[in-house]
């Protein structure tokens, strides 16, 4: 076969493309050229996590998602037009009628207060923005800040290249992505950010000993009170880092100025926040990191005394006499202050969590939420993928190689992973730790075979070799031998750690994609012919209750729905997602499970218009008002006891057809879903005025015409449902005809 020339022209232009890409035309020493390549790959990260987050922005339009968010932007809209004064001191009459709400006590305004900062910041530099747009962006943007916290963290940890992969595997990882979507605008959008900052500011504390880190951490910590509740979280993880610490004999100088510090002013500083306050030094979720602070003193004065005492048994004495004071005086001072109230017991969600049964047995309001259940096994690989089995084996490298940050790391870990599977909204806080983690393995095992791959291949020398000689010459032949099948194991094992990060990172694409890319505000669903069909009834409903009813009008629902009642429809609610005030959950609970002359009187009393239920019975929409009603039962009758769940059973079955309970099939949320389940092909949203409620129907002749034309009303959904399916065509003449019987029949309701 003959070759193939190149000509000295290809070969030049092939050389010039290789210089191009290369950096030897940069004449930067190595050093300089891994700092390159670091920032390079940081800077790819950086817009890789930003730019996944925004499939929703992309498929649907720039939206704000779920329930809380929508609170979350109302009251940063208040923020940024009436100022930081009004905001503070803001008393909301339109939520949870007739109390009202102080929102400057009751919220952690950090969220809000940086996305105002961001929002004034871009007017100040001539951008044309709207706020909305600002809290759309806000979480990805901070989720692209967490990809550079992680990198640092993971090199403070272990390397710089295990600072990379960690940056990297967070930045695309399901667990974290499910909260930082675009328009995922909730606390935990800029609280995980918070959290990874203060634990890595802090672990930075721990190994220098610096005070200027240490003040940093402190200030972590402040942001990440303002943001999110889950500061609990810190101020017992780092209590407990550094007890163990002291337990396994790692106490030093550097451990008691970093923690020191760190709580005595994230303390002051987070006493600023109006909803925290002096639980710092009031509650017991608190109360172990005081304990520590106390006993580090303590520790302190032994090492000082003993350094100033030369005799041993002296010391002895006085240590026991110390150590049997300092007990008993803290077992005094903890019982006093627990008898006489001033330190609170543990909250209903922190013995929750310690106990996975104990809010459903206990507290029905908090086990009623979906994202307080236990999580399944499930749940773990579709938020972790193959970081489930990096994770064991990033734990056996951090035990290997113990140190005080990797230490802390381990426990993040393993603290972490608990709680997520006591309760599936804490897989987010587990997220961070299993992304280091399991950067830490790869890395190690990335390195190891690396650095087998690099050892030179040994030459084996010939000749006659005489006594010792000889024999050393064979032991290098056996190595030698034995190296070509270490260097093939070891490309086969890169070759696979590639390709497990490879499916990854499509797992991470796909979930983003379908799974965490869907606003719950819009739906959508495929069609018999496979075209994408979207549900924009939520939008809708409020957009008819703001046009359409008097604008001082109070509208009882379940409180699921009462921010976006308040931010899309502009009116007063009963109750809403704060759920501070369980009786009057228990009020509407009870409202909406008892019979309709006993539920008139409740809403009479709380000045209630309207009631709003949803029903999604005519399409499978699992997250009605049919499918939460047990809810309402349980929440009610735990504070009124003639609220029995068994009256509403069969057979101790909850059913919902005609064989369901006679309460059931007559209490006010089920003739409110079954009243205008013909109307909707998605939801029913009944708005009806309670004040006419018993003066529609003046007579049974009216009420046999009004039954007559429900009948015949679903009658022509049924035919219209099975039409659909004939074609597009048929399907919109008969929605013609539909409409112009609608009309035709409308007046019935108010004039017979």
């Amino acid at each position: 076969m003959g070759t193939v020339s190149r000509s000295p022209q290809t070969a030049n232009l092939m050389s010039d493309l290789l210089n191009t890409f290369s950096l030897k035309p940069l004449k930067l020493k190595t050093k300089q050229q891994e700092l390159l390549i670091r920032v390079s790959i940081l800077c790819l990260v950086y817009v890789l996590a930003f730019i996944t987050r925004l499939f929703s922005v992309l498929r649907y339009e720039s939206m704000i998602h779920e329930f809380d968010p929508y609170f979350n932007y109302r009251t940063t809209l208040f923020l940024t037009q009436k100022g930081f004064y009004e905001f503070w001191n803001w008393f909301d009459s339109e939520s949870w009628y007739p109390l009202g709400r102080i929102i400057g006590g009751t919220l952690y305004p950090g969220l809000m207060v940086t996305a105002a900062l961001i929002y004034w910041t871009l007017r100040l530099l001539r951008f044309a923005v709207h706020i909305r747009e600002v809290c759309v962006l806000t979480a990805p943007f901070f989720a692209s800040n967490t990809t550079i916290v992680a990198y640092f963290f993971g090199k403070e940890i272990w390397d710089s290249g295990a600072g990379l992969v960690a940056a990297a595997l967070i930045a695309i990882c399901p667990g974290y992505i499910s909260r930082s979507v675009a328009g995922s605008y909730d606390n935990e959008g800029v609280a995980i950010f918070a959290l990874l900052l203060t634990f890595y500011l802090f672990v930075k504390a721990v190994n220098t000993g610096s005070l200027a880190w240490s003040l940093a951490s402190a200030f972590g910590y402040f942001y990440m009170v303002s943001a999110w509740g889950g500061y609990v979280f810190i101020i017992n993880l780092i209590p407990l880092y550094v007890l163990v610490l002291l337990i396994t004999g790692r106490y030093s100088l550097r451990l008691y100025v970093a923690y020191n510090c760190m709580y005595v002013l994230g303390m002051l500083l987070a006493m600023q926040i109006r909803f925290v306050g002096f639980q710092h030094v009031q509650s017991g979720e608190h109360m172990a990191a005081m304990g520590i602070f106390f006993l580090m003193q303590v520790l302190y004065f032994l090492d000082w005394v003993k350094y100033m005492l030369n005799d041993a048994k002296l010391f002895q004495a006085f240590l026991r006499i110390t150590v049997t004071c300092t007990a008993g005086v803290g077992a005094i001072a903890l019982g006093v202050g627990t008898a006489s109230g001033y330190i609170s017991p543990w909250t209903g969600r922190f013995y929750s969590l310690l106990d996975p049964t104990y809010a459903k047995d206990h507290i029905p309001i908090i086990a009623s939420v979906s994202e307080h259940q236990p999580t399944a096994w499930s749940s773990f690989m579709f938020d972790f993928h193959i970081l489930l089995f990096l994770f064991p084996a990033g734990l056996y490298f951090c035990f290997k190689r113990l140190s005080d940050a990797t230490i802390f790391i381990v426990m993040y870990g393993l603290t972490s992973m608990y709680f997520a599977g006591v309760m599936v909204r804490l897989i987010l806080v587990a997220t961070p730790a299993m992304c280091l983690i399991s950067a830490i393995a790869v890395s190690a095992t990335i390195k190891n075979l690396t650095l087998l791959l690099r050892t030179k291949h040994k030459v084996t020398q010939t000749g006659s070799t005489k006594g010792t000689s000889g024999a050393k010459a064979s032991s290098r032949g056996l190595l030698d031998q034995s190296q070509p099948f270490q260097r093939n194991g070891a490309i086969a094992l890169l070759l696979g750690a590639f390709y497990l990060l490879s499916k990854y990172a499509t797992h991470c694409t796909w979930v983003t994609s379908e799974a965490y890319s869907s606003p719950s505000i819009v739906l959508a669903a495929r069609g018999a012919h496979g075209n994408r069909v979207i549900f924009d009834d939520y939008r809708e409903a409020y957009y008819w209750l703001r046009q359409n009813t008097p604008a001082d009008a109070k509208v009882m629902s379940w409180w699921d729905y009462g921010y976006q009642i308040t931010a899309m429809g502009n009116r007063t609610v009963i109750v809403d997602n704060n759920t501070w005030n369980n009786t009057h959950i228990a009020t509407v609970g009870r409202a909406m499970s008892s019979y309709e002359d006993e539920a008139y009187e409740i809403m009479r009393s709380l000045d209630v218009d309207y009631v709003l239920v949803v029903f999604g019975g005519v399409t499978g929409y699992s997250s009605d008002d049919i499918n939460k009603f047990l809810w309402m039962v349980r929440i009610g009758g735990g504070v009124f006891p003639v609220i029995k769940e068994p009256d509403y059973l069969v057979n101790g079955e909850y059913r919902v057809d005609k064989g369901a309970a006679p309460k059931m099939l007559n209490c006010l949320i089920n003739l409110n879903l079954t009243y205008g389940a013909a109307f909707s092909s998605f939801c029913c949203w009944c708005l009806e005025s309670v004040h006419h409620h018993y003066t529609k129907f003046n007579s049974p002749h009216q009420l046999s015409w009004y039954m007559c034309y429900m009948w015949f009303y679903v009658l022509v959904q049924a035919i219209l449902l099975s039409l659909r399916r004939a074609g597009n065509r048929i399907w919109q003449a008969f929605r013609f005809w539909k409409r112009l019987i609608a009309h035709m029949f409308l007046p019935l309701n108010g004039e017979l």
